[in-house]
């Protein structure tokens, strides 16, 4: 999908069916509470849907004075399982898999993580599982358009405002890594045998045959694999608990400083590099769609060097082995990029070119990468 594609269809739901079964369930763990102002933000996800809504109550929080007959309580988001019928981008949605991991980072950490307020479990009141959360008010650099793209605030902060964000990002998965316990994060192990890191490579092996079940396999994506083979760590290093999906899109910030970390569905246990190749590449993919595109984009933020050196400089322990951890970010990327190409493909919104490679946006950086030339 290129930046300026419109976004693909996400979900079948009517939100407005949505906003009353929420009122529903909500008179279940609220009596009398009512949701209000529910709103799907336009940068609803790909995988999983977050509705925003505010909780009106006639007694709860009590009156501020005499003359009000009722408050509204704190803003809330909630995170709902992706609809089944459109066609999702995993195949497992699991909301107390997202929910624990939530509570255990703000246990052990100090990461600003959002307050998690209830977990439901039960598909019934809105056809699939999901969790509330307090919301936090702030801004997140967008992905459609791009940050790096001209226009929006993060392009347009001084060099100064963006070094700072890019600082207390990464320090973000410092303290993640440093502060909470893998031994508290076990639930979050891959099955399957050998190390965390060759777990969570096999548990992408599996997610890419679920994706071209019944398809054209990919070419570039398995020539990527072999390529991983080749690269493989001597030493992987311990397993820590890992974001999954850590990248400044993800974060709420207020002004340039992060106040909310959110999307916590591809948390696992797996060396630090994971996460840094994952932050490293997500950015790079950004930026090269925006220099195709005839802008210059954002070259110095987020520089693969600048992030090693910040990370090592904070926890002592130097990135390694980082030209496997960028290609690893770059084919679970291509992965999903297939699977999402094919879900428009089933809406009707794209046709099945004659080389599925070419569905991969980032295919030819992906190549660069096999290749081994990408970061000459």
């Amino acid at each position: 999908m290129a930046p300026t594609a419109p976004r693909p269809r996400t979900t079948t739901r009517d939100p407005e069916d949505i906003a009353r079964r929420l009122t529903a369930w909500l008179g279940t763990r609220l009596p009398g509470a009512k949701a209000v102002g529910v709103t799907v933000p336009e940068s609803n996800g790909m995988s999983s849907e977050t509705l925003l809504f505010d909780v009106e109550h006639p007694n709860h929080p009590p009156p501020l004075s005499a003359s009000l007959e009722r408050e509204v309580l704190p803003a809330c988001a909630l995170r709902l399982a992706a609809d089944p019928a459109a066609y999702t981008v995993f195949p497992v949605y699991d909301m107390p898999r997202q929910y624990r991991t939530m509570r255990v980072v703000a246990q052990y950490s100090d990461l600003p993580v959002p307050k998690v307020l209830w977990l439901e479990e039960d598909p019934g009141p809105l056809g699939a599982p999901f969790f509330v959360m307090e919301r936090v008010e702030g801004r997140v650099p967008p992905d459609v358009m791009p940050y790096t793209y001209e226009g929006n605030w993060l392009h347009a902060a001084s060099d100064a405002d963006r070094a700072h964000l890019e600082a207390a990002s990464i320090g973000l998965l410092a303290r993640l890594h440093d502060q909470v316990p893998p031994e508290e994060a076990e639930f979050l192990v891959f099955p399957g045998e050998g190390d965390a890191l060759r777990r969570h490579v096999t548990a992408q092996r599996a997610y890419y045959d679920w994706v071209v079940d019944g398809r054209t396999r990919s070419p570039l994506i398995e020539a990527a694999f072999d390529r991983l083979e080749q690269l493989w760590p001597r030493n992987p290093g311990p397993p820590v608990l890992n974001w999954g999906d850590a990248r400044i899109g993800n974060v709420v910030y207020d002004g340039f400083e992060p106040a909310a970390v959110l999307d916590w569905e591809m948390a696992a246990l797996a060396p630090r590099e994971v996460d840094l190749g994952w932050t490293v590449y997500l950015h790079r993919f950004f930026q090269d769609l925006t220099v195709a595109f005839g802008q210059r984009g954002l070259p110095d933020f987020l520089r693969r060097d600048r992030v090693e050196a910040r990370y090592a400089e904070l926890t002592g322990h130097t990135p390694r082995d980082m030209d496997f951890h960028t290609l690893y970010a770059a084919l679970r990327h291509a992965i999903v990029m297939l699977r999402v190409a094919y879900r428009q493909v089933h809406f009707g919104e794209a046709a099945v070119p004659a080389d599925p490679d070419t569905l991969i946006l980032h295919h030819g950086s992906l190549r660069a990468m096999v290749q081994g030339s990408y970061w000459d």
